[in-house]
């Protein structure tokens, strides 16, 4: 399939992406989602569903890009900047989730309204694992889907979190059978499509004011952040580690 299409049907749109092997993220890519997301939003779609092609959901940014590391902030900065439109969509997202959501892919999929993922889907907020702050926003949405313990405990400790924990507590509205996420996704969708329209737009936009209303904030923290640790020795390590597929070890340099 080409890198990003768009398909509607009875009310709802099908933003889907393919970036083998895991769907990592690019400014370019995030401009094309949120250019499909608001497009499909001016042309009568009620719902947005967002899925990948592939073994993962997302995995993030690409932290071996040449760019990130030469320029943190400016580079990150670009991310985020591009990442709030989708935030700002004015009807409900859904994402659809297969495999792996981590770091800024789990970013991704809690900037949705809804997730609805398989039993062995993983979630990641791997960030400090990487030795950096969370990014794309996790900082606002984490806590606000999961609750502050929760949110706590997978920052900090950047572990997994399979599909039927994160049914337990909250980050997944449905679990579908392998395999079948999309479907399951769409088939909310549809039940959403199916009230009265402007009803649900203004309903939403009460429900995410708040989380609008402090998303430049949260985030020129968390690019401020991350550019800041991505100069210390414990971020080289665990960038290294994480490419190589190894287990990092940190010196608090």
């Amino acid at each position: 399939m080409a890198e990003l299409t768009l398909t509607v049907q009875d009310h709802v749109a099908l933003i889907e992406w393919s970036r083998p092997p895991a769907n990592h993220f690019d400014r370019d890519l995030l401009v094309s989602i949120a250019d499909a997301g608001e497009a499909a939003a001016s042309d009568g779609a009620r719902v947005i569903v967002l899925a990948s092609q592939g073994r993962h959901f997302c995995a993030g940014a690409d932290f071996s890009a040449g760019q990130i590391q030469a320029d943190p902030a400016g580079a990150i900065g670009a991310l985020y900047e591009a990442g709030k439109r989708i935030f700002a969509l004015p009807v409900p997202v859904i994402a659809a989730v297969q495999g792996a959501a981590v770091g800024g892919g789990l970013g991704l999929a809690c900037a949705a309204d809804f997730r609805v993922a398989t039993p062995r889907a993983r979630f990641q907020a791997n960030f400090a694992r990487l030795g950096i702050h969370q990014g794309f926003a996790t900082s606002l949405t984490l806590p606000r889907i999961v609750g502050q313990q929760h949110a706590a405990s997978m920052l900090y400790g950047g572990h997994s979190v399979r599909g039927e924990e994160a049914l337990r507590i909250g980050l997944v509205d449905r679990l579908a059978a392998e395999g079948a996420e999309r479907d399951e996704a769409l088939a909310l969708a549809g039940e959403i499509a199916a009230s009265a329209p402007l009803a649900v737009r203004s309903i939403r936009s009460t429900l995410r004011a708040d989380l609008l209303a402090g998303l430049d904030d949260a985030l020129a923290r968390e690019v401020a952040e991350q550019a800041r640790l991505m100069t210390t020795a414990d971020a080289a390590a665990g960038i290294e580690a994480s490419l190589a597929r190894e287990v990092p070890t940190f010196t608090g340099r």
